[in-house]
């Protein structure tokens, strides 16, 4: 279950950017996840209250945006939407594609008092 050690990650960024405008506490954040980052939403949600014990996040807010996959045909060309890394080119059929969007993981924004 690596979604632990991103939660502990997440709580370092926000003790990190807190402590440089002096703030004491987050009131509310906000993360960007896409489906394609391998991240178990559900398996983050239920670490979090752990991981936010007792730090500058364990009050705060949290929100989590969900990015959709989106790959690009190498050999075709065709842009195309992606639930897995694995997913081939519904035109081509081919299994060469980059990934424009889907495996993104940030903390988008911090709210802080």
């Amino acid at each position: 279950m690596h979604e632990l050690s991103i939660a502990l990650g997440i709580v370092k960024i926000a003790e990190d950017e807190t402590a440089k405008v002096k703030a004491e506490r987050v009131t509310k954040i906000a993360l960007e996840i896409g489906v394609l980052a391998g991240i178990e939403i559900d398996s983050l949600n239920f670490v979090w209250s752990s991981a936010v014990e007792n730090t500058v996040l364990e009050n705060a807010e949290k929100e989590i945006l969900i990015i959709d996959g989106v790959g690009k045909c190498i050999d075709c060309d065709t842009e195309f939407a992606m639930e897995n890394i694995y997913d081939c080119c519904p035109n081509c059929g081919s299994n060469f594609k980059g990934i424009l969007k889907g495996k993104e993981l940030k903390v988008k924004t911090l709210e802080v008092i």
